[in-house]
Parts: C-alpha cells; structure tokens; sequence
C-alpha cells in the first residue's frame, strides 16, 4: 500500500498461501508489515523520481501534511516553496538539501524541516524526510524571550545601580563611597592637614520671606551649580550645602600637598562669580566665606540616611570665621595664611578673640592677578 490508507491492524498482517485450507500454518505479509512500520513513525517520508520529481510513495504522515501530495504526480504544494536549483546543486554535489517550511494542514501552524538526499542504493531517487520542528521553534523563540527579559532586567538593574551611586556620590566623596561599597563599613579618619571653607549668604533668611521661592530656590541653585564646577576645577569636594551654606574640604579623604592654595582659589573664584553675576542679574547675591587649616575628622554618620561629614574644632574655626568675615569678605586664619602667603595676596587684620579659640590672627584673602588667569567665571 503506497497511497497512503488506513493501515489495516497489526492482526491482519497475518493471511495464508491462495489454496491453502484451514488447517494451512499462516504467514506474514512483511510488505504490509514495513508499511505499518513506516506510516507509524512521527516523521514525514517520501521518495521521488529525481528525473521529474514525481512522487512514487509517501507515507501517511506526510500525506497529513501534504495532501495534494499524490504517488505518480509531481507534489507541487509541496515543491512550490523549495528553491529547485539549491536542491538540484546541492544533490548534484552529493549533499543533503535542507529547508524549512511553515505549512497550516489543519487548524494549526506547524514547522517543518524537510531534507531531500540521494537514496543511498538508488541514485535516480530522491529520499525526503520531514520533521516536525514546531515545538524546537517554540523552544527556541521561549529561550530567546527569555534572554530579552533577562537583558532587559540587566538593562534596568544598571540603570539603577548607576541612579543610586549617583545619589549616594552626592552625600560622599568617591574614595568613601569605594569603601563603603567594598566592605559596608567606612572607618572614621583624622586627617591632620585639610582645609575646610564654610560660606554662607547675606541677608537669604530675609530673602526667603520677600521673594518668590520657586525664584529664590532656582537662583540658588545656579549659583551652587557654579560652585560645584569651580571645586571640582581646583581638585576639592563639596562636602554639603544646609539651605543656603555650603561646605567644601580639600585635602580629604584624598591628600592633597596644597590643599589650602586649593581652597584659597576657590574662594576666590566663588567672589568673583557673585560679583559678575550680580552685574548681570536684578537679584544681587553677596557672601560670607571663612577658610581653616588644621586637623578635621571625616566619618559617615547615620545608619537609614548615609551622610559624609566632617567633625572637630578646624571645622568649628571655620564655622566661626565665616560668622565674621564682612559681606563678600574671605577670613583665613594664620595657619592657612602660612600656607598660601608667597601666592597670595592678604590684608592683616591683626589678633582677634574668637568664641571657643580665644586670640587668633586672622586675615582678609584679597583678589590677585593670579585669579584673573585662571578663568573667568
């Protein structure tokens, strides 16, 4: 049987020589035997006549498939989508062609990748197998899905990752955060040699009152925004700003050798930029800035809201020396003075008592050539 019938069950394979009586011992029709076998596999069998590609047998499950696929014609809805000259080159050369198809015999889409090869005894003979590959194709498209979402939730956790160490580099220095993130702990440090400026706005408690606040914030923050690229110029951090107070440190956590000549410049630029910002704007800013050198301790502080901060009496001075100094005015004390005097220009303003530090030389860091030089904001 070749045209692809109900096969008959396995009982009726077995039949007796014409002639013989009842008694005569049955046999098996192993004809009809190989064909139960190759309809019952789950593969798609064919051959064809390789001179015209005339079907000569096919078994059921491609007759499933393919039921315009008749033995002793030429299937062509099978063979109107195979490329005839790849098969033919390819048989030529002794190789395999392979194609996949995606056919709906029923109801359902189904894949199909049908390998057309030589028959092994039979050179005129084209022997076809056609698999399923239905489910490999949904297994593959579900690995390939799931790779997407993986790399989409990769894509997200960075982006995420990145978000937070952008935030939490706003509260800490970076060599900080580094620790923090490699141990989860940070170590308190004394740093015997850092400078510390405090600087703080005239008159902005009144300010606040009087102005309108989205304003009011939205110039603070331009000015602060300014701030933060002048420190990072001259290599020191802003440490914080408390309303309108802000605080930069250099010579920690990373050593700087110059770190008050560091301090000292930005200082300055910081005048200079209220100053021409005040030329060019309705709203005139005008500050106070106070510059120690000494020892300062540096620790995160907090366990739910992680802050760097700096702690002791150096900060404290510095504290003190921005409360004095005159609007738009720059106190430093003696020890940065040391520092900084064969650069800088500084008017003395001899011993003054200072709450908490009794009699300290102070001096007024006063605007040199040397700041003109260096920008113009």
């Amino acid at each position: 049987m070749t045209d692809g019938s109900e096969i008959p069950a396995a009982s009726l394979l077995l039949g007796k020589a014409a002639g013989a009586g009842d008694s005569a011992p049955a046999f098996l029709d192993f004809t009809l035997f190989r064909q139960v076998l190759v309809d019952s596999v789950g593969v798609g069998l064919a051959v064809l006549d390789r001179k015209d590609l005339r079907l000569v047998f096919r078994n059921r499950r491609l007759a499933e498939w393919f039921p315009d696929a008749e033995p002793g014609q030429i299937p062509e809805g099978l063979l109107s989508q195979i490329d005839r000259a790849g098969l033919e080159a390819g048989l030529d050369a002794g190789r395999s062609h392979t194609v996949e198809l995606e056919i709906k015999p029923k109801r359902r889409t189904i894949n199909l990748a049908l390998t057309f090869s030589l028959a092994t005894e039979n050179p005129a003979a084209i022997f076809l197998e056609a698999q399923n590959i239905s489910k490999l194709r949904e297994l593959e498209y579900m690995i390939e899905s799931y790779a997407q979402m993986v790399e989409r939730q990769n894509r997200d956790l960075r982006k995420e990752k990145e978000r937070v160490e952008k935030v939490l580099l706003n509260i800490m220095p970076r060599s900080v955060y580094e620790e923090w993130k490699t141990f989860g702990v940070t170590t308190p440090t004394r740093f015997e040699a850092a400078s510390v400026l405090m600087l703080d706005f005239v008159d902005f408690t009144e300010m606040s009152l009087s102005h309108d606040p989205t304003a009011l914030i939205g110039e603070l923050n331009d000015i602060f925004t300014a701030f933060d690229r002048i420190v990072d110029e001259f290599g020191a951090e802003r440490l914080k700003t408390i309303g309108d107070a802000y605080v930069a440190v250099c010579g920690l956590p990373e050593l700087s050798p110059d770190h008050a000549q560091a301090l000292a410049n930005v200082a300055l630029r910081f005048v200079r930029f209220i100053e021409r910002r005040n030329a060019q704007h309705k709203q005139t800013w005008r500050c106070r800035i106070g510059i120690h050198t000494g020892s300062v301790i540096g620790s995160i502080v907090g366990v739910q809201k992680y802050v760097y901060d700096i702690f002791g009496p150096g900060v404290n001075l510095a504290a003190r020396l921005e409360e004095l100094a005159e609007p738009m005015q720059i106190l430093i004390t003696d020890s940065t003075w040391k520092l900084i005097r064969t650069e800088f220009r500084a008017r003395d303003l001899g011993e003054m008592e200072i709450k908490g530090f009794g009699s300290q030389r102070l001096y007024a860091l006063e605007a040199g050539p040397e700041v003109a030089l260096r920008g113009s904001a």
